[in-house]
């Protein structure tokens, strides 16, 4: 494999960083630098989709007839790797990245031309109805009825951990619409107008403090026939060809290799257990390097991952084994980062996530320490949130059930 860009790969890395370093804002640049998971500021992100449209980059990976750009693999690499590097905020994957290839695969026409151009502009917002109360990982046990009501079904019931319900219009949910056969026969894959009457939106505070999770009601909620995405009865099929595009597609080295290089500046700032340099005990530095090593890898395998994307070839269990190397190590560097905070870094502030947050003036009641720096206030907010890249977009443990099958012959 040729870890060189070729000459035109080279001059399209070059024409990205200009188009990065003329419009990501210095709001923007905050914004992705306080996210404190997957997902940045709402607003934020949609003010860059918004940016990135004008230039036709907002969804390069769609086909190119529906408003994707005709790049080669390795490009769709080189964007995403500068995107990160460059600190931009990280548009919502639920829209863009996986309901959108569903409709194309799997749409009606009226459904294409109705919400593919809309998911661009951002007119249409999705969000995701796959986690019920008894149904996480074990998705196939999902419960949410929908009946047969003429040209309507008829959807009752509740999702669980609906990332940005309350800011979507639109919601693609996996419902059940028969009770017969096999658990995973019987499923509808339906799309619902969050506008619709009988929903109610709740949300879950989590321990940073956000409340971008929700847990979302349905009484008898309408809704028509033409909103089903594939057939009746057959909505696993949809889900298992979009779980494709939720667990693969993205560069996860470039943004846990800046991590792990910040870490390593602000150890060389902060004060160690002996009274030295943080960086210079024994002990962290020895975890920051085999942290440092492992993106490294990580990024290896990427490219190969990549290599193999290129040549027309299907990488096979690769996306399994990168979603469990990259959350656990990406969990690694924000228990470092926690680590290097100190102090500072136990003050529970999620205010400072906030658009336009305060960072330098907040003093905690009685402790005596101040908030420190930017970094400082978001370690744990940012840690608190990471625990959970184990468990979203198929477990961790599930995504090592895929390895040994797929992989060891188990």
């Amino acid at each position: 494999m040729e870890l060189a860009w070729s000459e035109a790969d080279a001059a399209f890395r070059d024409e990205v960083r200009s188009f990065l370093e003329e419009k990501l804002t210095p709001e923007l640049r905050r914004a992705g630098r306080l996210a404190t998971s997957v997902y940045s500021d709402h607003e934020a992100s949609m003010e860059w989709q918004r940016i990135l449209h004008e230039r036709g980059w907002a969804a390069p990976a769609w086909p190119v007839e529906y408003g994707g750009c005709d790049w080669t693999q390795t490009q769709h690499y080189i964007f995403s790797r500068e995107s990160i590097l460059a600190g931009a905020p990280n548009l919502s994957p639920m829209g863009i990245r996986m309901v959108a290839h569903a409709i194309v695969a799997y749409g009606t026409e009226e459904q294409k031309s109705y919400f593919l151009p809309r998911i661009l502009t951002g007119e249409v917002f999705f969000c995701q109805g796959y986690s019920e109360p008894e149904a996480g990982s074990d998705l196939a046990s999902l419960s949410m009825a929908a009946v047969d009501d003429g040209d309507d079904l008829i959807v009752t019931g509740s999702k669980i951990w609906t990332t940005h319900a309350t800011e979507a219009n639109w919601m693609f949910a996996l419902v059940r619409t028969s009770k017969t056969g096999r658990k995973q026969q019987g499923i509808t894959f339906l799309l619902i107008d969050m506008t619709s009457p009988g929903i109610e939106i709740r949300p879950l505070v989590m321990t940073s403090g956000e409340e971008v999770q929700n847990q979302v009601f349905f009484d008898g909620v309408r809704v028509p026939k033409k909103n089903v995405l594939g057939k009746i009865d057959d909505g696993w099929t949809v889900a298992k060809y979009l779980l494709v595009f939720e667990r693969g597609g993205a560069a996860a080295a470039p943004a846990l290799q800046v991590m792990a290089e910040r870490i390593a500046e602000e150890a060389a700032e902060q004060p160690g257990p002996s009274g030295g340099r943080l960086i210079d005990d024994p002990a962290f530095s020895a975890k920051l390097a085999e942290a440092r090593i492992r993106t490294d890898v990580l990024e290896i395998l990427e490219y190969r991952t990549l290599a193999a994307l290129s040549a027309g070839k299907n990488p096979g269990p690769a996306s399994s084994m990168l979603k469990i190397l990259g959350t656990e190590l990406s969990q690694t560097i924000t228990r470092l980062t926690l680590e290097a905070a100190g102090p500072r870094g136990r003050v529970y502030q999620p205010h400072i996530t906030a658009p336009g947050g305060p960072v330098a003036d907040y003093v905690p009641p009685a402790d005596g320490y101040v908030s420190g720096e930017e970094w400082q206030a978001v370690a744990p907010l940012r840690y608190f949130n990471d625990r959970a890249g184990s468990i979203y977009a198929g477990s961790n443990e599930i995504q090592r059930n895929i390895l040994a099958k797929a992989a060891l012959g188990l």
